[in-house]
Protein backbone atom coordinates (compact mmCIF):
# COMPACT_ATOMS: atom_id res chain seq x y z
CA UNK A 1 0.00 0.00 0.00
CA UNK A 2 1.56 3.43 -1.01
CA UNK A 3 0.46 6.74 0.78
CA UNK A 4 -1.03 9.43 -0.83
CA UNK A 5 -2.23 12.98 0.15
CA UNK A 6 -5.35 12.18 -0.43
CA UNK A 7 -7.71 9.32 -2.15
CA UNK A 8 -10.96 9.15 -3.93
CA UNK A 9 -14.43 8.55 -2.38
CA UNK A 10 -15.48 5.07 -1.58
CA UNK A 11 -18.70 3.70 -2.67
CA UNK A 12 -21.05 2.55 0.10
CA UNK A 13 -19.72 -0.04 2.26
CA UNK A 14 -21.40 -3.51 2.78
CA UNK A 15 -24.30 -3.54 5.23
CA UNK A 16 -23.74 -7.36 6.28
CA UNK A 17 -23.50 -8.43 9.95
CA UNK A 18 -21.00 -10.12 11.21
CA UNK A 19 -20.53 -13.09 11.01
CA UNK A 20 -21.12 -14.41 7.45
CA UNK A 21 -20.27 -16.89 5.37
CA UNK A 22 -18.02 -17.12 3.26
CA UNK A 23 -16.33 -13.22 3.54
CA UNK A 24 -12.80 -12.05 3.58
CA UNK A 25 -11.25 -9.73 5.97
CA UNK A 26 -8.33 -7.42 4.73
CA UNK A 27 -5.78 -6.25 7.38
CA UNK A 28 -3.69 -3.42 7.46
CA UNK A 29 -0.98 -2.67 9.56
CA UNK A 30 0.41 0.80 10.45
CA UNK A 31 3.49 0.77 13.15
CA UNK A 32 7.05 0.40 13.81
CA UNK A 33 7.43 -2.14 11.15
CA UNK A 34 6.79 -1.94 7.72
CA UNK A 35 3.25 -2.29 6.24
CA UNK A 36 1.50 -5.67 5.34
CA UNK A 37 -1.27 -6.66 3.72
CA UNK A 38 -3.61 -9.49 4.94
CA UNK A 39 -6.21 -11.30 3.47
CA UNK A 40 -7.90 -13.54 6.23
CA UNK A 41 -11.34 -15.84 4.87
CA UNK A 42 -13.71 -16.88 6.73
CA UNK A 43 -15.84 -19.74 6.34
CA UNK A 44 -18.38 -20.73 8.70
CA UNK A 45 -18.09 -24.40 8.22
CA UNK A 46 -16.05 -27.09 10.74
CA UNK A 47 -14.11 -25.63 13.97
CA UNK A 48 -14.93 -25.18 17.47
CA UNK A 49 -14.77 -22.57 19.42
CA UNK A 50 -14.14 -22.33 23.55
CA UNK A 51 -17.72 -24.08 24.66
CA UNK A 52 -18.11 -26.11 21.62
CA UNK A 53 -19.70 -23.57 19.19
CA UNK A 54 -19.17 -24.01 15.44
CA UNK A 55 -16.58 -21.79 14.45
CA UNK A 56 -15.47 -20.46 10.78
CA UNK A 57 -12.23 -20.98 9.52
CA UNK A 58 -9.91 -18.44 9.32
CA UNK A 59 -7.25 -18.98 6.52
CA UNK A 60 -4.80 -15.73 6.10
CA UNK A 61 -2.83 -14.28 2.84
CA UNK A 62 -0.25 -12.75 3.18
CA UNK A 63 1.08 -10.44 0.74
CA UNK A 64 4.26 -7.50 1.14
CA UNK A 65 3.17 -3.66 0.53
CA UNK A 66 5.38 -0.50 0.55
CA UNK A 67 4.67 1.75 2.90
CA UNK A 68 6.34 4.50 3.02
CA UNK A 69 8.16 6.30 6.23
CA UNK A 70 8.25 10.03 6.47
CA UNK A 71 8.99 12.81 9.55
CA UNK A 72 5.85 13.21 10.95
CA UNK A 73 6.52 17.16 10.25
CA UNK A 74 6.77 16.84 6.84
CA UNK A 75 3.93 18.41 5.02
CA UNK A 76 3.88 15.59 1.88
CA UNK A 77 1.42 14.12 5.24
CA UNK A 78 2.87 10.83 4.99
CA UNK A 79 2.60 8.65 8.17
CA UNK A 80 5.75 8.53 10.69
CA UNK A 81 7.67 4.99 11.20
CA UNK A 82 7.03 4.14 15.21
CA UNK A 83 10.35 3.00 16.61
CA UNK A 84 8.99 2.13 19.99
CA UNK A 85 8.34 6.06 21.03
CA UNK A 86 6.43 5.99 24.06
CA UNK A 87 4.86 9.39 22.32
CA UNK A 88 3.30 6.97 19.12
CA UNK A 89 1.00 4.86 21.62
CA UNK A 90 -2.23 5.36 20.07
CA UNK A 91 -4.77 6.37 22.17
CA UNK A 92 -7.83 7.19 20.62
CA UNK A 93 -9.30 5.64 17.37
CA UNK A 94 -12.51 7.11 15.47
CA UNK A 95 -14.70 6.77 12.41
CA UNK A 96 -16.38 9.52 11.00
CA UNK A 97 -20.53 9.48 10.20
CA UNK A 98 -20.05 7.97 6.94
CA UNK A 99 -16.81 5.56 7.50
CA UNK A 100 -14.65 6.84 4.85
CA UNK A 101 -12.33 8.78 6.95
CA UNK A 102 -10.60 7.50 10.33
CA UNK A 103 -8.78 9.56 12.57
CA UNK A 104 -6.77 8.43 15.20
CA UNK A 105 -4.70 10.40 17.84
CA UNK A 106 -1.41 9.57 19.79
CA UNK A 107 0.27 10.40 23.36
CA UNK A 108 2.35 13.14 21.33
CA UNK A 109 -0.85 15.14 20.82
CA UNK A 110 -0.53 14.13 16.94
CA UNK A 111 -3.49 12.72 14.32
CA UNK A 112 -3.47 11.16 11.71
CA UNK A 113 -6.43 10.74 9.42
CA UNK A 114 -7.04 7.98 6.84
CA UNK A 115 -8.70 7.96 3.83
CA UNK A 116 -11.22 5.04 2.61
CA UNK A 117 -9.61 4.56 -1.58
CA UNK A 118 -12.46 3.62 -3.87
CA UNK A 119 -12.84 0.21 -5.67
CA UNK A 120 -10.11 0.29 -8.59
CA UNK A 121 -11.17 -2.17 -11.27
CA UNK A 122 -7.65 -2.58 -11.91
CA UNK A 123 -6.67 -4.21 -8.28
CA UNK A 124 -10.17 -5.59 -7.34
CA UNK A 125 -8.61 -6.37 -3.82
CA UNK A 126 -7.71 -2.75 -2.98
CA UNK A 127 -11.18 -2.07 -2.17
CA UNK A 128 -11.81 0.29 1.10
CA UNK A 129 -7.91 0.25 1.78
CA UNK A 130 -7.21 2.71 4.14
CA UNK A 131 -4.33 5.35 3.47
CA UNK A 132 -3.17 8.22 4.85
CA UNK A 133 -4.82 11.41 4.25
CA UNK A 134 -3.79 14.08 6.35
CA UNK A 135 -1.50 14.42 9.43
CA UNK A 136 -1.44 17.75 12.03
CA UNK A 137 -0.42 18.22 15.39
CA UNK A 138 -3.23 18.62 17.44
CA UNK A 139 -1.70 19.53 21.00
CA UNK A 140 1.59 20.73 22.39
CA UNK A 141 3.06 19.82 26.07
CA UNK A 142 1.99 22.48 28.43
CA UNK A 143 3.27 23.87 31.76
CA UNK A 144 0.40 25.33 34.07
CA UNK A 145 2.80 27.37 36.41
CA UNK A 146 -0.26 28.50 38.52
CA UNK A 147 -1.08 24.64 39.91
CA UNK A 148 2.75 23.85 39.12
CA UNK A 149 1.35 21.42 36.92
CA UNK A 150 2.48 19.92 33.48
CA UNK A 151 -0.45 18.95 31.21
CA UNK A 152 0.44 16.40 28.38
CA UNK A 153 0.04 16.50 24.48
CA UNK A 154 -1.34 13.35 24.67
CA UNK A 155 -5.23 12.83 22.56
CA UNK A 156 -7.48 11.47 24.75
CA UNK A 157 -10.43 11.32 22.28
CA UNK A 158 -11.40 12.11 19.13
CA UNK A 159 -15.24 13.28 17.78
CA UNK A 160 -16.43 13.61 14.10
CA UNK A 161 -18.83 16.17 13.68
CA UNK A 162 -21.26 15.37 11.22
CA UNK A 163 -20.02 16.54 7.63
CA UNK A 164 -22.26 19.99 6.41
CA UNK A 165 -20.21 20.66 3.06
CA UNK A 166 -17.16 19.74 1.55
CA UNK A 167 -15.06 20.30 4.52
CA UNK A 168 -15.00 17.84 7.65
CA UNK A 169 -15.04 18.76 11.32
CA UNK A 170 -13.63 16.79 14.48
CA UNK A 171 -13.15 17.95 17.82
CA UNK A 172 -9.84 16.80 19.94
CA UNK A 173 -8.90 16.90 23.31
CA UNK A 174 -6.53 16.24 25.22
CA UNK A 175 -6.05 16.52 29.69
CA UNK A 176 -7.59 20.17 29.56
CA UNK A 177 -8.11 21.98 26.45
CA UNK A 178 -10.95 20.56 23.40
CA UNK A 179 -10.11 21.83 20.02
CA UNK A 180 -12.64 22.01 16.69
CA UNK A 181 -10.20 21.41 13.46
CA UNK A 182 -11.78 22.03 10.24
CA UNK A 183 -10.36 19.73 7.42
CA UNK A 184 -10.43 20.77 4.17
CA UNK A 185 -9.18 20.44 0.72
CA UNK A 186 -7.30 22.81 -1.90
CA UNK A 187 -6.63 21.65 -5.48
CA UNK A 188 -7.05 25.30 -7.10
CA UNK A 189 -5.07 28.40 -6.64
CA UNK A 190 -5.81 32.19 -7.52
CA UNK A 191 -3.46 34.14 -9.94
CA UNK A 192 -3.11 37.79 -11.63
CA UNK A 193 -3.76 39.75 -8.26
CA UNK A 194 -3.56 43.36 -9.36
CA UNK A 195 -1.82 44.73 -6.02
CA UNK A 196 0.61 41.39 -5.69
CA UNK A 197 3.02 40.23 -8.26
CA UNK A 198 4.21 36.79 -8.65
CA UNK A 199 6.28 36.33 -6.03
CA UNK A 200 3.41 37.83 -3.45
CA UNK A 201 5.30 41.51 -3.39
CA UNK A 202 3.30 44.64 -3.28
CA UNK A 203 3.27 46.40 -7.17
CA UNK A 204 3.53 50.10 -6.94
CA UNK A 205 -0.23 51.15 -7.26
CA UNK A 206 1.31 54.49 -9.88
CA UNK A 207 2.43 51.64 -12.23
CA UNK A 208 -0.92 49.65 -12.45
CA UNK A 209 -2.85 50.57 -15.66
CA UNK A 210 -4.67 47.69 -16.51
CA UNK A 211 -7.46 45.84 -13.72
CA UNK A 212 -7.02 42.47 -14.19
CA UNK A 213 -9.76 40.09 -12.91
CA UNK A 214 -7.68 36.87 -11.02
CA UNK A 215 -8.40 33.32 -12.47
CA UNK A 216 -8.27 29.80 -10.68
CA UNK A 217 -5.15 27.48 -11.78
CA UNK A 218 -5.45 23.91 -10.62
CA UNK A 219 -2.30 22.96 -8.21
CA UNK A 220 -1.78 19.48 -6.38
CA UNK A 221 -4.10 19.06 -3.57
CA UNK A 222 -3.49 19.91 -0.44
CA UNK A 223 -5.31 18.98 2.82
CA UNK A 224 -5.44 21.59 5.88
CA UNK A 225 -6.29 20.93 8.77
CA UNK A 226 -7.21 24.73 10.77
CA UNK A 227 -7.76 24.92 14.35
CA UNK A 228 -11.08 26.52 14.05
CA UNK A 229 -12.77 27.00 18.39
CA UNK A 230 -10.39 26.46 21.16
CA UNK A 231 -12.32 25.47 24.32
CA UNK A 232 -10.18 25.46 27.72
CA UNK A 233 -10.23 26.63 31.27
CA UNK A 234 -12.93 24.26 31.96
CA UNK A 235 -12.00 21.77 33.83
CA UNK A 236 -10.37 21.39 37.01
CA UNK A 237 -9.48 17.34 36.37
CA UNK A 238 -8.72 15.68 33.46
CA UNK A 239 -11.02 15.12 30.63
CA UNK A 240 -12.00 11.63 29.86
CA UNK A 241 -14.82 12.16 27.32
CA UNK A 242 -16.31 14.47 24.54
CA UNK A 243 -19.70 13.51 22.61
CA UNK A 244 -21.46 15.55 20.20
CA UNK A 245 -25.24 16.20 20.76
CA UNK A 246 -28.12 14.88 17.89
CA UNK A 247 -28.79 18.64 17.37
CA UNK A 248 -25.01 19.31 15.51
CA UNK A 249 -24.93 22.09 17.72
CA UNK A 250 -23.87 21.28 21.27
CA UNK A 251 -21.17 18.56 22.85
CA UNK A 252 -20.93 17.81 26.46
CA UNK A 253 -17.25 17.49 27.87
CA UNK A 254 -16.29 15.35 31.20
CA UNK A 255 -13.74 14.94 33.47
CA UNK A 256 -13.64 13.13 36.71
CA UNK A 257 -16.13 15.27 39.03
CA UNK A 258 -17.96 17.19 36.37
CA UNK A 259 -19.98 17.43 32.98
CA UNK A 260 -20.25 20.67 31.07
CA UNK A 261 -22.10 21.87 27.77
CA UNK A 262 -20.57 23.40 25.15
CA UNK A 263 -21.95 25.44 22.20
CA UNK A 264 -19.75 24.52 19.21
CA UNK A 265 -19.68 28.56 18.39
CA UNK A 266 -19.13 29.66 21.73
CA UNK A 267 -15.61 29.13 23.37
CA UNK A 268 -15.55 31.48 26.64
CA UNK A 269 -18.32 29.63 28.64
CA UNK A 270 -19.93 26.47 29.17
CA UNK A 271 -22.50 25.23 31.45
CA UNK A 272 -22.07 22.56 33.85
CA UNK A 273 -24.77 20.50 33.93
CA UNK A 274 -23.38 17.64 36.11
CA UNK A 275 -21.30 18.52 39.14
CA UNK A 276 -20.12 15.35 41.58
CA UNK A 277 -17.65 17.02 43.82
CA UNK A 278 -18.53 16.91 47.33
CA UNK A 279 -18.08 19.64 50.15
CA UNK A 280 -14.99 17.45 51.19
CA UNK A 281 -13.14 15.73 49.05
CA UNK A 282 -12.40 13.03 51.84
CA UNK A 283 -16.05 12.25 51.15
CA UNK A 284 -15.14 11.22 48.12
CA UNK A 285 -16.69 7.62 46.70
CA UNK A 286 -16.73 7.64 42.91
CA UNK A 287 -15.44 9.41 39.93
CA UNK A 288 -17.20 9.71 36.41
CA UNK A 289 -15.25 7.43 33.96
CA UNK A 290 -17.28 7.92 30.53
CA UNK A 291 -20.15 9.97 29.06
CA UNK A 292 -21.93 10.29 26.00
CA UNK A 293 -25.16 11.86 24.48
CA UNK A 294 -28.13 10.02 23.15
CA UNK A 295 -27.76 9.22 19.02
CA UNK A 296 -31.30 10.30 18.49
CA UNK A 297 -33.05 12.91 21.63
CA UNK A 298 -31.08 15.83 21.85
CA UNK A 299 -31.95 15.99 25.60
CA UNK A 300 -30.54 12.50 27.24
CA UNK A 301 -27.35 11.62 27.67
CA UNK A 302 -25.86 9.00 30.36
CA UNK A 303 -22.65 8.82 32.39
CA UNK A 304 -20.55 6.01 34.44
CA UNK A 305 -19.08 5.78 37.64
CA UNK A 306 -16.04 3.96 39.34
CA UNK A 307 -18.47 2.06 41.16
CA UNK A 308 -19.66 0.54 38.23
CA UNK A 309 -22.70 2.34 37.78
CA UNK A 310 -24.40 4.03 35.05
CA UNK A 311 -26.78 7.11 35.19
CA UNK A 312 -29.13 8.08 32.49
CA UNK A 313 -30.05 12.16 33.13
CA UNK A 314 -32.73 14.38 31.18
CA UNK A 315 -31.68 18.12 30.50
CA UNK A 316 -34.91 18.58 30.97
CA UNK A 317 -36.06 18.01 34.10
CA UNK A 318 -33.30 20.88 35.49
CA UNK A 319 -30.38 22.84 34.64
CA UNK A 320 -28.43 21.13 37.06
CA UNK A 321 -28.74 17.09 36.42
CA UNK A 322 -27.68 16.36 39.79
CA UNK A 323 -30.51 14.03 40.16
CA UNK A 324 -30.50 10.91 37.59
CA UNK A 325 -33.97 9.93 35.73
CA UNK A 326 -32.12 6.22 35.66
CA UNK A 327 -29.75 4.21 37.46
CA UNK A 328 -28.27 1.14 35.92
CA UNK A 329 -26.39 -1.22 38.16
CA UNK A 330 -26.24 -5.04 38.46
CA UNK A 331 -26.47 -6.42 42.46
CA UNK A 332 -23.28 -8.15 43.50
CA UNK A 333 -23.32 -11.17 44.26
CA UNK A 334 -22.18 -11.31 48.11
CA UNK A 335 -20.33 -15.10 47.57
CA UNK A 336 -17.44 -13.45 44.68
CA UNK A 337 -16.77 -10.41 46.48
CA UNK A 338 -13.34 -10.11 47.29
CA UNK A 339 -10.43 -7.34 47.35
CA UNK A 340 -10.55 -6.50 43.98
CA UNK A 341 -14.38 -6.45 43.27
CA UNK A 342 -14.41 -2.73 43.28
CA UNK A 343 -11.86 -2.03 41.16
CA UNK A 344 -12.75 -4.17 38.53
CA UNK A 345 -16.78 -3.45 38.61
CA UNK A 346 -15.61 0.32 37.82
CA UNK A 347 -17.02 1.12 34.02
CA UNK A 348 -14.22 2.50 31.75
CA UNK A 349 -16.47 2.92 28.51
CA UNK A 350 -19.94 3.49 27.76
CA UNK A 351 -22.10 3.42 23.98
CA UNK A 352 -25.51 4.04 23.15
CA UNK A 353 -26.27 1.73 20.21
CA UNK A 354 -27.35 2.81 16.87
CA UNK A 355 -30.46 2.60 17.14
CA UNK A 356 -30.40 4.29 20.89
CA UNK A 357 -32.53 1.42 22.16
CA UNK A 358 -29.76 -0.11 24.06
CA UNK A 359 -26.54 1.12 26.23
CA UNK A 360 -23.03 -1.22 26.40
CA UNK A 361 -20.51 -0.42 29.47
CA UNK A 362 -17.55 -2.41 29.78
CA UNK A 363 -15.91 -2.96 33.00
CA UNK A 364 -12.16 -5.05 33.38
CA UNK A 365 -13.44 -8.31 32.68
CA UNK A 366 -17.17 -8.09 30.90
CA UNK A 367 -19.13 -6.07 28.66
CA UNK A 368 -22.50 -5.67 29.46
CA UNK A 369 -25.55 -4.57 27.16
CA UNK A 370 -28.04 -3.08 28.68
CA UNK A 371 -32.16 -2.00 27.64
CA UNK A 372 -32.91 1.52 28.62
CA UNK A 373 -36.12 0.38 29.55
CA UNK A 374 -34.94 -2.01 32.31
CA UNK A 375 -32.61 -0.62 34.94
CA UNK A 376 -32.40 -3.98 37.40
CA UNK A 377 -29.83 -5.71 35.43
CA UNK A 378 -28.03 -6.17 32.01
CA UNK A 379 -29.96 -8.17 29.47
CA UNK A 380 -26.85 -9.55 28.11
CA UNK A 381 -23.12 -10.21 29.82
CA UNK A 382 -20.31 -11.14 27.48
CA UNK A 383 -17.22 -12.43 29.60
CA UNK A 384 -14.05 -11.05 27.75
CA UNK A 385 -11.41 -12.07 29.55
CA UNK A 386 -12.27 -14.44 32.55
CA UNK A 387 -9.24 -16.12 33.11
CA UNK A 388 -8.02 -13.57 34.19
CA UNK A 389 -9.90 -13.53 37.37
CA UNK A 390 -6.84 -15.81 39.15
CA UNK A 391 -4.37 -13.50 38.06
CA UNK A 392 -5.96 -9.85 39.70
CA UNK A 393 -3.26 -10.12 42.40
CA UNK A 394 -0.08 -9.84 39.87
CA UNK A 395 -2.36 -7.76 37.65
CA UNK A 396 -2.47 -5.02 40.75
CA UNK A 397 1.01 -4.77 41.14
CA UNK A 398 1.69 -4.30 37.94
CA UNK A 399 -1.56 -1.83 37.74
CA UNK A 400 -2.71 -3.69 35.25
CA UNK A 401 -5.98 -3.82 36.54
CA UNK A 402 -6.62 -0.23 35.63
CA UNK A 403 -6.26 -0.41 32.37
CA UNK A 404 -9.20 1.29 30.80
CA UNK A 405 -11.12 -0.80 27.91
CA UNK A 406 -13.04 0.70 25.49
CA UNK A 407 -15.76 -1.32 23.89
CA UNK A 408 -17.77 -0.64 20.07
CA UNK A 409 -20.73 -1.54 18.42
CA UNK A 410 -20.83 -3.04 14.78
CA UNK A 411 -22.87 -0.74 12.11
CA UNK A 412 -26.52 -3.26 12.97
CA UNK A 413 -25.90 -3.21 16.28
CA UNK A 414 -25.62 -6.77 15.85
CA UNK A 415 -22.33 -7.22 16.93
CA UNK A 416 -20.24 -5.93 19.51
CA UNK A 417 -16.23 -5.74 20.06
CA UNK A 418 -13.46 -4.76 23.17
CA UNK A 419 -10.07 -5.36 23.38
CA UNK A 420 -7.94 -7.55 25.97
CA UNK A 421 -3.98 -8.28 26.51
CA UNK A 422 -1.64 -10.22 23.83
CA UNK A 423 -2.59 -8.03 21.37
CA UNK A 424 -6.44 -10.46 21.45
CA UNK A 425 -9.82 -8.74 20.73
CA UNK A 426 -12.89 -10.17 21.46
CA UNK A 427 -15.95 -10.26 18.83
CA UNK A 428 -19.54 -11.16 19.80
CA UNK A 429 -22.69 -11.74 17.57
CA UNK A 430 -25.80 -10.29 19.43
CA UNK A 431 -27.60 -12.86 17.84
CA UNK A 432 -26.22 -16.13 17.62
CA UNK A 433 -24.46 -15.87 20.95
CA UNK A 434 -21.13 -16.83 19.51
CA UNK A 435 -18.03 -15.46 20.28
CA UNK A 436 -14.02 -15.19 18.71
CA UNK A 437 -11.05 -14.52 19.93
CA UNK A 438 -8.42 -12.34 16.94
CA UNK A 439 -4.99 -11.41 17.22
CA UNK A 440 -4.07 -8.28 16.07
CA UNK A 441 -0.37 -10.09 14.84
CA UNK A 442 2.03 -10.33 12.30
CA UNK A 443 3.86 -12.49 12.89
CA UNK A 444 2.42 -15.56 10.08
CA UNK A 445 4.23 -14.16 7.39
CA UNK A 446 4.05 -17.13 5.21
CA UNK A 447 2.11 -17.24 2.11
CA UNK A 448 -1.66 -19.37 3.25
CA UNK A 449 -0.68 -18.86 6.60
CA UNK A 450 -4.27 -20.25 8.77
CA UNK A 451 -5.04 -17.04 11.14
CA UNK A 452 -7.10 -19.07 13.53
CA UNK A 453 -9.46 -18.46 16.50
CA UNK A 454 -7.05 -17.71 19.53
CA UNK A 455 -7.99 -19.85 23.28
CA UNK A 456 -6.77 -19.23 26.39
CA UNK A 457 -6.23 -22.63 28.37
CA UNK A 458 -5.87 -21.85 32.23
CA UNK A 459 -5.13 -25.54 33.11
CA UNK A 460 -1.95 -27.32 33.13
CA UNK A 461 -2.42 -29.31 29.82
CA UNK A 462 -3.27 -27.40 26.81
CA UNK A 463 -3.61 -28.47 22.85
CA UNK A 464 -1.14 -27.56 20.60
CA UNK A 465 -3.26 -24.36 19.20
CA UNK A 466 -3.96 -23.07 22.67
CA UNK A 467 -2.22 -20.27 24.72
CA UNK A 468 -1.60 -20.68 28.45
CA UNK A 469 -2.95 -17.88 30.50
CA UNK A 470 0.55 -17.58 32.12
CA UNK A 471 2.51 -16.90 28.60
CA UNK A 472 0.20 -13.80 28.13
CA UNK A 473 1.78 -10.69 27.47
CA UNK A 474 -0.06 -7.85 29.39
CA UNK A 475 2.85 -5.22 27.65
CA UNK A 476 0.70 -5.82 24.47
CA UNK A 477 -2.73 -4.60 24.92
CA UNK A 478 -5.85 -3.48 22.57
CA UNK A 479 -7.30 -0.28 24.51
CA UNK A 480 -9.22 1.39 21.52
CA UNK A 481 -10.76 -0.21 18.76
CA UNK A 482 -13.77 1.18 16.42
CA UNK A 483 -16.36 -0.26 14.05
CA UNK A 484 -17.33 0.94 10.99
CA UNK A 485 -20.74 3.13 11.20
CA UNK A 486 -22.39 0.43 8.04
CA UNK A 487 -20.11 -1.67 7.06
CA UNK A 488 -17.57 -4.70 8.42
CA UNK A 489 -14.77 -2.39 8.52
CA UNK A 490 -12.96 -2.29 12.02
CA UNK A 491 -9.55 -0.61 13.49
CA UNK A 492 -7.79 -1.82 16.22
CA UNK A 493 -5.03 -0.29 17.81
CA UNK A 494 -2.37 -2.44 19.46
CA UNK A 495 0.12 0.49 21.09
CA UNK A 496 1.65 1.96 18.19
CA UNK A 497 0.35 0.13 15.94
CA UNK A 498 -3.09 0.19 14.39
CA UNK A 499 -4.56 -2.78 12.22
CA UNK A 500 -7.29 -2.04 9.64
CA UNK A 501 -9.78 -4.99 8.78
CA UNK A 502 -12.25 -5.66 6.45
CA UNK A 503 -14.22 -8.22 5.08
CA UNK A 504 -13.69 -9.26 1.34
CA UNK A 505 -15.99 -10.66 -0.90
CA UNK A 506 -14.30 -13.83 -2.96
Amino acid sequence: MTCSGASRRSRGPSTRTWPKAAFWWWCCCVGKEDTAEMRVWVNNGRGEDSKGMRRGSHRLNWNSSRFRARDRTSRKGRFWRSHGDLADIISTVEFNYSGDLLATGDKGGRVVIFQREQENKSRPHSRGEYNVYSTFQSHEPEFDYLKSLEIEEKINKIRWLPQQNAAQFLLSTNDKTIKLWKISERDKRAEGYNLKDEDGRLRDPFRITALRVPILKPMDLMVEASPRRIFANAHTYHINSISVNSDHETYLSADDLRINLWHLEITDRSFNIVDMKPANMEELTEVITAAEFHPHQCNVFVHSSSKGTTRLCDMRSSALCDTHSKFFEEPEDPSSRSFFSEIISSISDVKFSHSGRYMMTRDYLSVKVWDLNMESRPVETHQVHEYLRSKLCSLYENDCIFDKFECCWSGSDSAIMTGSYNNFFRMFDRNTRRDVTLEASRENSKPRASLKPRKVCTGAKRKRDEISVDSLDFSKKILHTAWHPAGNVIAVAATNNLYIFQDKVN
